[in-house]
């Protein structure tokens, strides 16, 4: 067992945690914070990327179903025992991960960390549970048809990943859900739900070797078995960046104007140094009033009623896109609209105010999320669950600050061409 107190160099005073690897093989991050609340965050390498296409929907299913008992507490305890101590509990599944988390008061940490593991690592899956929970998450997934964002997503993921798990829906499809049986869960959280597949992030107002103490003991005292060795995951490679123009059109009759959605397939985290460059890209296209785009085509020309620019990051694959809300004749003007800005980062360098005014965001966007246990435990669970580390977590701020315009212009002549990218349109129906 060893403990590691990891500190940043640029924001040492901000940021200072300890690393604890436990003998189980668990990760534990720990931080003592001036807050009078601690934040449990229970991060598992386990989302739908990791999936086949016959359970596809079974991690976000198995995350309903580890709040329904183990053999120490009966479907409710844990909800009750956290409602009566005024604390709270969520989860969420992604492509990538799953987390679990609880906020209590420091005082109750101790009594309320136990049970938090025991739901997670100990779940028994019972099958009356099971067919009961089944109709909701069936629920959820009819909501999910019936949102025209969502919708819009799985399309351009659809157009976005030929052979990336990544087109695969975190919810699953209605007819895998429908088939899914109690036994295949039971597998499928034995295999996965392990140690050394988990990071326990605690950070709050207890003395770090309370907190790393708290935990292991909860983990050990729960007689919660060493399962093995993390299980072996699929590799995958970076999918090939188009190489010309791949449209897909559709219509939607619940719309009232078209959507566009542009994308390039660009690095992940599996490349993070690369993927600095285009989030600052983003940035001078598409966040806020003051970006590039949102000034000539909404705010200038009045051609879009929304528009934004995103580098969503996965972790073998990332993507660049563009979306935008337009009455459906300003589709051609407005794709056009778009390649001509792309252009012109290619050709000329960002401007000094707009990298004074992405930097100075990042650096408070960082101070602003780094104010709660929660934000922070999210933040050191991310990083350390997908990539094994926590210096991107601290040392953002410094690799947006020290990228050149000379970086952003080759950025964007190497990974947004013009002539090669997915394009998805959805027009009203009649």
């Amino acid at each position: 067992m060893t403990s590691i107190l990891v500190e940043s160099s640029s924001i040492a005073k901000l940021n200072a945690p300890t690393i604890h690897h436990s003998s189980s093989g668990l990760t534990i991050i720990a931080e003592q914070l001036p807050i009078e609340a601690v934040n449990l965050n229970l991060w598992l390498n386990v989302g739908s990327a990791i999936e086949s296409d016959e359970i596809n929907g079974m991690a976000h299913f198995l995350e309903h179903m580890v709040f329904k008992g183990t053999a120490r507490l009966k479907s409710g305890d844990f909800e009750k025992q956290i409602e009566e101590r005024g604390a709270v509990t969520n989860a969420a599944t992604s492509q990538d991960y799953t987390h679990y988390y609880i906020t209590t008061a420091p005082k109750d940490f101790a009594d309320l960390a136990p049970l938090q593991m025991d739901v997670v690592l100990n779940a028994s899956i019972p099958d009356d549970g099971f067919e009961r929970e089944r109709f909701v998450v069936l629920e959820e997934i009819r909501r999910s048809e019936d949102n025209a964002r969502r919708r819009n997503y799985q399309r351009m993921t659809d157009l976005a990943f030929d052979k990336l798990p990544y087109r695969r829906q975190v919810l699953g499809p209605a007819t895998v859900i429908e088939n899914l049986a109690a036994q295949q869960m039971r597998d499928f959280h034995h295999h996965w739900y392990q140690p050394a597949s988990m990071t326990a992030v605690a950070i709050g107002n207890l003395p770090v070797e309370t907190l790393i103490s708290v935990v292991e003991d909860s983990f050990n005292e729960l007689g919660l078995r060493v399962r093995g060795q993390e299980p072996t995951r699929s590799q995958y490679n970076s999918e090939s960046p188009f190489t010309e123009i791949v449209r897909q059109e559709y219509v939607d009759r619940s719309l009232q104007q078209a959507r566009l959605t542009m994308i390039w397939r660009v690095p992940g985290l599996n490349n993070l140094s690369q993927t600095y460059a285009l989030d600052v890209l983003a940035n001078v296209l598409g966040h806020g009033r003051t970006s590039r785009l949102v000034q000539d085509l909404r705010e200038g020309q009045g051609l879009v009623s929304s528009i934004s620019a995103s580098n969503m990051t996965y972790r073998h694959q990332g993507l660049f896109c563009v979306s935008a809300h337009l009455p459906v004749e300003n589709l051609e003007i407005v794709e056009a609209a778009i390649v001509q800005h792309i252009q012109k980062l290619q050709a000329e360098f960002v401007t000094d105010s707009e990298m004074s005014r992405v930097r100075t965001q990042v650096a408070n966007h960082f101070i602003f999320s780094n104010e709660t246990p929660s934000d922070r435990s999210g933040l050191y669970g991310y990083y350390q669950s997908q990539i094994g580390s926590l210096e991107p977590a601290f040392n953002y701020p410094t690799h947006i600050q020290s990228l050149t315009t000379a970086e952003l212009q080759a950025a964007a002549q190497t990974y947004l061409p013009t002539a090669a990218y997915g394009i998805v349109t959805v027009k009203p129906g009649e």
